[in-house]
C-alpha cells in the first residue's frame, strides 16, 4: 500500500450533513478510513480541526455559487 487515498465520488443531493441533515458539500476522509459529511456551514466549522488530525478534506462548496445553464429555445 502506498498510503495514497483512494479517489472519492462527487457528493450528490442524497448525501446529508452528519451534524444537521442539510445537503452535504464537504467530505472529510479520516486517517482511520471512515468519512464524515458536512454542509458548507459545518464543513467550515470543523475543517481546521479535522485537517490538524490528518483528515483529507473534499470541499465542493463552490457548487453553491454555480448557476444553471439557461434553456435553449429548443428545450423550452
Amino acid at each position: 500500500m502506498t498510503g495514497a487515498l483512494a479517489p472519492t465520488k462527487p457528493l450528490t443531493v442524497a448525501d446529508r450533513c452528519d451534524r444537521c441533515g442539510a445537503q452535504a458539500y464537504v467530505r472529510a476522509v479520516l486517517v482511520g478510513g471512515g468519512d464524515l459529511l458536512f454542509c458548507a456551514h459545518h464543513g467550515r466549522k470543523y475543517a481546521e480541526a479535522l485537517r490538524s488530525n490528518g483528515a483529507d478534506i473534499q470541499d465542493e462548496t463552490d457548487r453553491l455559487t454555480e448557476t444553471p445553464a439557461a434553456a435553449t429555445d429548443e428545450e423550452r
